[in-house]
């Protein structure tokens, strides 16, 4: 079971739920909310994660991907713990998993009214069930040509974020593009990180990552980019959303992200890129749980209410 916990990576986990929770709370707001959409959307969301980092292990693993020259963790496939044969077994299990996760989330939000939104969405869960897998699995897997950056945009960014508030409301608010963009620039952070850190063992093994084609240098440009436009797009949704000066609260959260910005533009050693991942991604996920407690709350109100 310890190899497994592994395998599946939980340090990625709260990463991939930042959009579930930024749209919720913004349907929150509008007194729009359902905690069976919730749940369904998390657990849905969960398995995704957990779906793409098995294939990942799987993939990178058969392909030899994953050898002595990588920088980062050492995977289960890759120790022998795990054989490719379970973890192909494990992925199958994930997808139905995840799929039935997905069925049940398009029922408690479209019920038998909305027929048409429960086929698009049944569409799109098969979709980001097959791009969890594609990442590294097959001949033709996107992340080997560098479109992983991409996918992660839209599906943990765009489809999360608006997908679950559409949900509730049944209509887009494209003022929620603003924050969709910004969790979606995070998360393709993280995964740019992942590909810096693993830059070298990734050339010599034909995995041709963005970061592979146009190198370090411009990554770490590429890095700012992301991680300061995210920061500039919650502050722009928070000013035209009419935020109250203590609704801006989530600013606590761009501390950590600035200290991670310093560290990578003084980083001479990949392997030392690997703790700024879990402190991107938690501080993506602290971002997100700030932004949704400012949607519903003043922090006056709260001590008002509470002290």
């Amino acid at each position: 079971m310890k190899h497994w916990i592994e395998a599946a990576r939980l340090r990625t986990l709260p990463l991939s739920v930042s959009g579930i929770i930024v749209g919720s709370f913004y349907a929150m707001s509008q007194a729009m909310f359902n905690w069976n959409i919730v749940l369904f959307a998390l657990l849905t969301t969960l398995g995704l994660q957990i779906l793409s980092n098995f294939a990942n292990d799987y993939g990178d693993g058969i392909k030899g991907t994953d050898n002595e020259d990588r920088v980062g963790p050492k995977r289960a496939i890759q120790k022998g713990v795990i054989t490719p044969f379970a973890m192909k077994n494990a992925m199958i299990l994930t997808s139905v998993i995840t799929l039935f996760f997905a069925i049940l989330l398009i029922y408690f939000a479209f019920k038998e009214s909305y027929l048409l939104y429960s086929f698009i969405f049944l569409f799109l869960g098969i979709l980001a069930i097959a791009s969890a897998i594609r990442y590294t699995v097959g001949n033709s897997a996107y992340g080997y040509r560098g479109y992983g950056d991409f996918f992660v945009f839209i599906f943990f960014g765009l489809v999360s974020t608006f997908g679950v508030y559409f949900m509730f409301s049944k209509e887009i608010d494209w003022l929620l593009l603003l924050p969709a963009t910004a969790i979606g620039f995070l998360s393709v952070g993280v995964l740019n990180l992942n590909n810096m850190r693993d830059e070298e063992s990734d050339r010599k093994a034909g995995k041709n990552t963005i970061v592979v084609q146009k190198g370090g240098q411009w990554a770490k440009k590429y890095h700012y980019f992301l991680v300061i436009s995210a920061m500039v797009l919650v502050i722009a949704f928070a000013y035209l959303n009419d935020f109250h000066f203590d609704q801006y609260l989530f600013v606590a959260a761009y501390f950590p992200l600035t200290g991670h910005l310093i560290r990578v533009g003084k980083n001479r050693n990949p392997k030392l890129l690997d703790p700024e991942l879990k402190k991107l991604a938690l501080s993506t996920f602290f971002l997100s749980i700030l932004l949704a407690l400012s949607l519903i709350y003043f922090v006056s109100d709260l001590l008002v209410n509470y002290i």
